[in-house]
């Protein structure tokens, strides 16, 4: 079966950068595939992708080195499992918040006698080998999110449930559930639980995910996280185009909109207005 590249590098400590795709377009993916991220997540749950046109995606991710992921709408073992028949090497899991969600995350993606994944991988076994059932269950990722008060509550035991390989914050609902404004970056108690999260799945053996940008991206590696987002193909497209725009019109140029900017055009780039892309709700976590 094809390797799971990046599980890989998980093994070998390195740090993993991705793309977050939110666009309902095979074009889009096949750019930003061939961009050089180490992963690519397909966006079901706030981007505007439906199952149909996450299949072509994962086709053109699929003829590059790029691993393909996709964040699905809920912990439902029907959605997991129709993506991962259509070819995704791993899940992300939204709003995962007891131990028993995360068995339930683990058990929709493997198959018996780790999980009850149901056999029928109908693109999988064309683009990661007709071996695929002796393989599956290592090199498919299992990633819930750790987005809310409650899963803080229980991240120990989140975190001990066997097959999970990875957690992954999204940091504005995370925020949202602290009391503080939904933004990709916070201080106070979002910045304690950020550092908390790191700490604790170093100590269990877990990969540390966050959703992000590439501003953040120092920040994070630096605290232990080794999947970290650093760009999303609706932002890159709204802030190259405005800046663009902002070259071809001069100096007198009036600013950018809410929304046209990644980060480099908003004076907090942590604090991203609505449609500025990168991934969770245009931007948010």
């Amino acid at each position: 079966m094809r390797s799971n590249t990046v599980k890989a590098r998980w093994a070998r400590g390195e740090v993993t950068y991705g793309g977050w795709l939110s666009i309902a377009n095979p074009f889009t993916a096949e750019i930003m595939a061939h961009a050089g991220f180490d992963w690519l997540c397909i966006d079901m749950q706030h981007g505007v992708i439906d199952y149909a046109a996450a299949v072509t995606m994962l086709q053109v991710i699929g003829a590059t080195e790029t691993i393909p992921f996709v964040r699905v709408p809920w912990n439902e073992p029907g959605i997991i499992g129709k993506v991962l028949d259509a070819g995704a090497m791993g899940v992300i899991i939204p709003m995962v918040n007891s131990p028993e969600e995360a068995k339930a995350a683990v058990g929709a993606c493997r198959y018996h006698p780790e999980g009850f994944r149901s056999y029928g991988p109908t693109r999988a076994a064309y683009y990661a080998g007709m071996d695929y059932f002796a393989g599956a269950n290592r090199e498919v990722a299992c990633i819930p999110m750790v987005e809310t008060r409650q899963a803080l509550e229980r991240l120990d035991e989140i975190l001990s449930v066997p097959g999970i390989d990875a957690v992954y914050v999204g940091p504005a609902d995370l925020s949202i559930t602290l009391g503080l404004p939904p933004r990709m970056d916070n201080e106070g108690a979002f910045e304690e639980a950020r550092l908390r999260i790191a700490r604790a799945c170093r100590e269990r053996g877990v990969v540390a995910g966050i959703h992000g940008n590439a501003s953040l991206a120092a920040k994070h590696a630096a605290a232990g996280f080794q999947m970290i987002t650093v760009s999303g193909d609706a932002g890159a497209l709204a802030a190259q185009a405005a800046a663009d725009l902002r070259l071809a019109r001069g100096p007198a140029a009036p600013p950018p909109p809410p929304g046209a900017g990644n980060g480099e055009r908003v004076p907090n780039p942590s604090a991203m207005p609505p449609g500025a892309g990168n991934g969770e709700r245009g931007a948010y976590g």
